[in-house]
């Protein structure tokens, strides 16, 4: 089965920088796209970063210019690298893939992975 497993997340002061991991495993058919969501508190899930199946990308208008996603064929890893961190950056950020389904009533699945933490502090 499909699993990606987040890594990276952390604290960091205003203006710092992270980067996030996402190492995906197992048969990945029909991908569509990966990227990354994040929620915080009391906030619903949004996207953050997205990268289609081409390698297109697209990007929330807050981490645009701040944010990359990228992807690491050889080691099987999609990535964030995220600088000038704000606090208002402070989320779980989840690592989402998402693959064509014809058992689905939608077309598709989304995978997610466990969520990894990261605080920026001012």
């Amino acid at each position: 089965q499909v699993q990606l497993v987040e890594s990276g997340g952390g604290s960091v002061q205003a203006g710092g920088s992270l980067r996030l991991s996402c190492a995906v495993s197992g048969s990945i058919w029909g991908l569509i796209a990966m990227g990354w969501y994040r929620q915080a508190p009391g906030k619903q899930r949004e996207l953050v970063a997205i990268m289609s199946h081409a390698g297109s990308t697209n990007y929330a208008d807050s981490v645009k210019g701040r944010f990359t996603i990228s992807r690491d064929n050889a080691k099987n890893t999609v990535s964030l690298q995220m600088n000038t961190l704000k606090p208002e950056d402070t989320a779980v950020y989840y690592c989402n893939m998402r693959s064509s389904n014809i058992r689905s009533s939608s077309g598709y699945v989304d995978y997610w992975g466990q969520g990894t933490q990261v605080t920026v502090s001012s």
